[in-house]
């Protein structure tokens, strides 16, 4: 038992001491989103429309269980912090179904469609394993809250706040 021990603890110290960004990498910046009128845009170009803005991302998708749930809980954040731009991303598997969920569920804010899926840059960048994912960018463009798995989650609030 010892043994494992000794042998597991340089893996959590390095899983625990993982760096947390505070910007976006080049290669994320740079992957192709699709917009709802089925054009190619890069995620820097996205950003860019909202510079000097906070900005909530909510990467979901319309099939997801847990990102449908979550919903309520995100049109409250909207509620209260209404001055924030709810960036919603989607990892949706069609265009059509993309549109048609937006649609059905009643997603309000913003809405992209990450084209390059779980494993493209994006994905890579934030390392995605589930969803929903939320992350919180303040007004000069800085990751303030890299993961999140919650709307509910107290540290949205408090990045939100700030």
């Amino acid at each position: 038992m010892n043994r494992v021990l000794f042998l597991l603890l340089p893996f959590l110290f390095l899983a625990c001491s993982r760096e947390v960004p505070n910007q976006f990498s080049k290669e994320a910046l740079h992957d192709v989103f699709i917009t709802t009128q089925k054009k190619n845009i890069e995620f820097k170009e996205i950003l860019s429309k909202y510079k000097g803005k906070k900005i909530l991302i909510s990467v979901w998708a319309s099939w997801c269980p847990d990102c449908i749930e979550a919903l309520p809980e995100e049109e409250k954040l909207q509620q209260e912090f209404k001055d924030v731009i709810y960036l919603h991303l989607s990892l949706d598997r069609s265009f059509d179904s993309w549109l048609k969920g937006i649609k059905r569920l009643e997603v309000k804010g913003e809405h992209y469609l990450i084209q390059s899926g779980w494993k493209g840059a994006f994905g890579n960048f934030l390392n995605l394993g589930w969803i929903p994912r939320y992350m919180v960018i303040n007004e000069k463009g800085k990751i303030v809250l890299f993961k999140a798995t919650r709307p509910t989650d107290k540290l949205i609030k408090q990045s939100l706040e700030k």
